[in-house]
């Protein structure tokens, strides 16, 4: 590999949510990783729960390993944020709820944060609306993020998830309406491949705009550790090597069987990814 550099890949703390966050830090210095992408998420970082000492500490705590927190991912999955509902209500406590991430990027001091656009009905009644209301939420959120300097990371979901952004075309289709400096475009590689597409179909589309990674394992679900899964890894890396990629791989393991053990996903991954980065 010629391009990417070890400086490049990043690891989450989703797997270590029975684990203290300042065992997730210790361990990511350990195993001589730089930088960390935050899920945002109880116990270790829901900020509804957290005063501003709080979310300062945590960046004390990032900052005192000497690691980079390169991206934020506030919890949307599970809780109930959808930018496409069709309550206002919930719209409204959506579009706020990432307002409030915005300000918490900043005050973490990354310049990145992830976004998805939710989903509408999936017997398509509702689709136009959807689409519409989620792209306005995302043109407010993109223009709340240019004022602190964020750039958004605009994450593609599997199709069993949402009817909007779920492939490489609808992506591309939400981008070229927005047309927003402060929103880039992301891929995930379980979706990825589950669509038949690899990393340069991404890179062919959006360039510079591919902005943030998450780069795992599957069989082909699943987000596993390297080598335990059935992706071709390797030529993907050679894929992000070959164009010259220049933003984040980051380790989203959150599959259950590492729970009890976490930092067994990070060595394992870390060792072939740093036997390839050189």
């Amino acid at each position: 590999m010629d391009s990417l550099k070890r400086n490049q890949i990043a690891v989450m703390n989703i797997q270590y949510k029975f684990f203290p966050l300042t065992k997730f830090l210790d361990d990511v210095a350990k195993n001589e990783v730089e930088c960390i992408e935050l899920w945002g998420a109880a116990p270790h970082f829901h900020p509804e729960d957290m005063t501003y000492h709080d979310i300062t500490s945590v960046r004390h705590e990032i900052e005192a390993r000497n690691l980079k927190l390169i991206c934020y991912t506030p919890e949307q999955c599970i809780y109930p944020i959808n930018l496409a509902a069709p309550y206002e209500a919930e719209r409204r406590r959506s579009l706020k709820f990432f307002e409030d991430a915005i300000r918490v990027s900043s005050e973490l001091g990354t310049d990145k944060m992830l976004v998805t656009v939710g989903t509408g009905y999936f017997d398509g009644s509702d689709y136009e609306e959807a689409w519409k209301y989620g792209k306005e939420g995302l043109m407010q959120l993109g223009d709340m993020a240019e004022h602190y300097d964020i750039t958004l990371a605009l994450e593609v979901w599997r199709k069993d998830e949402t009817n909007l952004i779920n492939d490489l075309s609808s992506l591309q289709k939400m981008m070229r309406e927005l047309e927003h400096k402060n929103i880039g475009a992301m891929l995930d590689t379980i979706p990825m491949v589950l669509e038949n597409k690899t990393p340069k179909d991404y890179l062919d589309v959006f360039g510079e705009r591919l902005v943030h990674v998450h780069f795992i394992d599957g069989a082909p679900r699943g987000h596993l550790a390297w080598g335990d899964g059935v992706l071709d890894m390797e030529g993907y890396l050679g894929q992000f090597d070959e164009y010259g990629y220049k933003n984040s791989l980051s380790l989203e393991i959150t599959d259950g069987r590492y729970l009890m053990n976490p930092e067994k996903s990070i060595q394992q991954s870390v060792k072939r990814l740093f036997s390839v980065i050189k």
